[in-house]
Order: structure tokens, then C-alpha cells, then sequence
């Protein structure tokens, strides 16, 4: 319950500090006529929907499975990650369009201080809050948060760029008077549209590959393999591991090949101690066990994670 009152109260804080970020620019932005400041504008807007969907996700990702998703909600987070980057491509797509109106058709940028301000503003603002998201979004494993965090750091980013591109014509009137440096600005927002662009790639390839039920990370399978090495010597082997992600829920499936002599029960104690070990090392994991006795058949798949060495394996054949 701690994590997740953790988790809903820093998307709250996401979803407030947006909102105020979106007036803000937007009221400059067409105060002082810059398209840069005005994607940046829609920029926050974006991150401010990514923040209401990344608040209903995490608050529906822990239900407890139910009867009609026996495996949880935590796909759920997922979707809103995939949805996050969908916006987000639109976005850009309409940044660069006018951009592209603007770069051919320069207007005059009135009072570009005041976007300079703002933008500094909100580099400021966005880092912080992305660095509370990313380490509350790490703590508990929540791809939502985490994928929000990505949205504000890369509006600290393009905030910067957009601050630069003003502050150069800001620089440029006062130094050098008569020289026409209003292609920045449009030149500004289509850096910060191609920025936008490759985080939303980035998004929709971490947020996609769990919803194709994709294996856990190799370092994570790789200590689960370990893990069952160093089990008990009753465990002969393991094979078929199977392993899969949901949100921040983690599914491992295995068989596990234990001595032919142990009885039901303790077998079953030992896949109570191996799971137990799982779960405690990678924590909202399901584990699924399916226990088959050591004949001495070596089967292609049992050969991989056999544990016995060759002359006890030879022995058991012979």
C-alpha cells in the first residue's frame, strides 16, 4: 500500500507540475509570437496527458487479479506507454508542420525575454519532477512512471534548446542590429520535434515488448538460472524455463527435475524454498513450477540445465 500511495501521489505531482507548465508557455508563447515556445506549449500538453494516463495506469495495474484477468492488470501500463508514444508522434508531426510555415515565413519575435524566462522555468521544474518519477518509477518497477520521467527529461532538453534558439535572437538584435536570426526559433522547434520523435521510439520499444510477452531481461533470467544451480542437491536440473513481464509483475515457469526418490511432500517443500528465493530477489513475481522426477532419460531438453556430472549421468544410464 506504501508504493503504491508512492506511486499516485508523484504522478499527481506530475499532472500539476504540467499543467501549470502548459499555461505558462502557452501564454508567452503567443504573447511573443514563437512557434518554439508554442511546441513547446503542446509539448507540455502531451506530457500532461501522459501524466493523467500514466496516473489511471499505475492506480489499475495493482488491482489483484479477478476472475476475468486471472493474471492481473499489469498490461495496463504497458498500453498507457504504447499510448503515450502514439500522442506523442502526432505531436511532433504538427510541430514540424508549422515550423516549416514559419521557417518559410519568419515573424517577428516581441519581447523574447519572456521566453527565455519560461523556458528556464520549465527546465528547472521538469527536472526535478522527472527525477522524483524515475527514482519512484525504479523503486517499484512501474513502467508508467518511468515513461512519464522520459517525457519531462526530454522537455529539460528541448525547454534548453528552445532557450538557446531565443536568447541568440535575443543576443543577436542587441549586437548585431539588422541581422535576421528569426530562422532560429522554427529552426528550434523542429530540433525539438525530431528530440520528441526519438523518445516516443524509444517508448514504443519498451513499452511494446512485454505486450508481446517477451523474455525478462537476460541478466535477470541469467541469476534465475544460477539460482536453481545452487538450489538443493535433490534438484538434478530444470528445463523449459519460460519467463515473461506484465507491468511490473514478472512471470517464471519452469520444470524442475528432482531426485525420483523424494516423496510429494518434500518435493513440494523444495518448490516452496525455490520459489521463496524468486520471489524474494525479484519481488511481484508468479512463479509456476512443474516438478518431474530424474529417470536418468537424458532428453534433449533436459540436457541443457542438467546439474549431475557425466559419471553420475552415465551411471543412472547404465
Amino acid at each position: 500500500m506504501d508504493a503504491q500511495k508512492r506511486k499516485t501521489s508523484v504522478a499527481w505531482l506530475s499532472i500539476i507540475s504540467n499543467t501549470s507548465l502548459v499555461a505558462g508557455k502557452l501564454v508567452v508563447g503567443l504573447f511573443i509570437g514563437s512557434v518554439s515556445v508554442i511546441s513547446e506549449a503542446i509539448h507540455s500538453g502531451v506530457d500532461l496527458l501522459a501524466a493523467v494516463i500514466a496516473l489511471f495506469a499505475v492506480k489499475t495495474s495493482d488491482k489483484v487479479a479477478d476472475e476475468e484477468h486471472p493474471f492481473g492488470h499489469g498490461k495496463i501500463e504497458n498500453i498507457s506507454g504504447t499510448v503515450e508514444a502514439v500522442l506523442i508522434f502526432f505531436a511532433a508531426g504538427w510541430i514540424i508542420y508549422e515550423a516549416a510555415h514559419k521557417l518559410l515565413a519568419p515573424q517577428p519575435i516581441e519581447a523574447a525575454g519572456w521566453g527565455v524566462g519560461v523556458m528556464l522555468v520549465s527546465s528547472v521544474m521538469n527536472m526535478i519532477v522527472s527525477h522524483r518519477l524515475f527514482t519512484i518509477g525504479k523503486e517499484t518497477d512501474s513502467i508508467a512512471l518511468q515513461a512519464d520521467a522520459w517525457h519531462l527529461r526530454t522537455d529539460v532538453y528541448t525547454s534548453a534548446g528552445v532557450m538557446l534558439g531565443l536568447g541568440l535572437i535575443l543576443a543577436g538584435e542587441r549586437l548585431l542590429p539588422g541581422t535576421n536570426l528569426l530562422w532560429l526559433d522554427p529552426v528550434a522547434a523542429i530540433v525539438v520535434a525530431l528530440m520528441i520523435v526519438h523518445a516516443a521510439w524509444k517508448l514504443t520499444v519498451e513499452s511494446g515488448r512485454d505486450l508481446l510477452d517477451a523474455s525478462l531481461p537476460a541478466e535477470e533470467t541469467a541469476w534465475i538460472q544460477e539460482h536453481l544451480r545452487a538450489a538443493d542437491r535433490s534438484v538434478r536440473g530444470f528445463h523449459h524455463l519460460r519467463t515473461r513481464k506484465s507491468g511490473s509483475h514478472r512471470f517464471v515457469e519452469f520444470h524442475l527435475v528432482v531426485d525420483k526418490d523424494l516423496s510429494v511432500e518434500a518435493s513440494h517443500q523444495l518448490s516452496d524454498a525455490v520459489t521463496r528465493g524468486i520471489k524474494e530477489k525479484l519481488s511481484g513475481t508468479t512463479v509456476t513450477i512443474h516438478v518431474e522426477p530424474c529417470d536418468g532419460k537424458c532428453r534433449p531438453a533436459c540436457i541443457e540445465g542438467c546439474l549431475l556430472a557425466e559419471d553420475e549421468r552415465a551411471a543412472m544410464q547404465g
